[in-house]
C-alpha cells in the first residue's frame, strides 16, 4: 500500500481517532496489518485499574485494545508495558521503559482524568526530573509506531549516521515531540527514517532492494543489520 505521512500525520496529531487509523495504516504499510487479537482485552485493562487503584485514560485503553499484543510495532528497542506491568513512580503512571532501564515514560497522575493526557520522560537517576515528552498519549503512540519498527532486526532496516542536509529526496514530517526532544522523522513513499541526537539514524524500507538503493545513495557508514 501507499502511505502519505506528510499529508495524514498533522490531523492524527490532534485527533486520537485519526491517530488510531494512521497506526493501522502504518502496520499495513510494513506488510503486517492489524488483526483481531492484536490488542489487549477490556478485562485485562479493568484488572490493571483494580490493581493500581486508578482509572486508565481513555487513550491508553484504546491503544492497548488496538496494539497491545504487537511488540513488532511497539517494543523492538524500548518496551511498551502490558497492562499487568503498569506501575506508578515519580508521580506518574509508567507505561514504557527504555531497554536497559535507563529512562522511563509516564503520564502524570494529575493528568489521568484527561481522555488523552500529556506524557513525560525521566532518566534513571537519583533525583529524576520528569520533562515533557508529547502533548498527548495518542501522539506518543504514533511516535512509538513510527520509530520502533525501524529497529526490528527481522525487517529491512539499517542504522548509521546521516547528515539531515543529505536528505533532499525525503520529506521531513511534522514534529511529534515537545520542544527539547531531539528526534526528527523523514519519509519517502517506500521508506521511513528517524534521526536522533542530530545524526544517529535508523531506517526501514519496504524491501531489501529499496534498502540497498537508499543506503547506497546516502554517504553513510551503515551498521548493516
Amino acid at each position: 500500500m501507499t502511505l502519505d505521512l506528510a499529508r495524514d500525520l498533522p490531523a492524527a496529531l490532534t485527533d486520537r481517532t485519526t491517530a488510531w487509523r494512521l497506526i493501522a495504516d502504518l502496520a499495513a504499510f510494513w506488510g503486517a496489518p492489524l488483526r483481531p487479537g492484536d490488542g489487549r482485552t477490556d478485562a485485562e485493562l479493568d484488572a490493571a485499574e483494580a490493581r493500581l487503584g486508578l482509572r486508565l485514560p481513555a487513550a491508553l485503553r484504546e491503544a492497548h485494545r488496538l496494539i497491545g499484543n504487537r511488540p513488532d510495532l511497539t517494543s523492538n528497542h524500548d518496551t511498551l508495558l502490558p497492562p499487568e506491568e503498569l506501575y506508578t513512580d515519580q508521580g506518574c503512571l509508567v507505561y514504557r521503559v527504555e531497554n536497559q532501564s535507563c529512562a522511563y515514560w509516564g503520564i502524570p497522575l494529575a493528568a489521568l482524568g484527561q481522555d488523552d493526557p500529556p506524557t513525560v520522560v525521566w532518566p534513571d537517576a537519583a533525583d529524576p526530573e520528569p520533562t515533557p515528552w508529547t502533548a498527548r498519549f495518542s501522539v506518543e503512540c504514533l511516535a512509538v509506531v513510527l520509530t520502533e519498527p525501524l529497529l526490528d532486526e527481522d525487517a529491512h532496516v539499517d542504522a548509521g549516521e546521516v547528515d539531515p542536509a543529505d536528505l533532499a529526496d525525503w520529506t521531513e514530517l511534522p514534529p511529534l515531540y515537545e520542544p527539547g526532544v531531539d528526534t526528527r522523522l523523514f519519509a519517502r513513499p517506500d521508506a521511513l527514517l528517524a534521526i536522533q541526537g542530530g545524526f544517529w539514524t535508523a531506517v526501514r524500507a519496504v524491501s531489501e532492494e529499496v534498502l540497498e538503493e537508499l543506503c547506497e545513495a546516502l554517504p553513510v557508514s551503515w551498521n548493516n543489520y
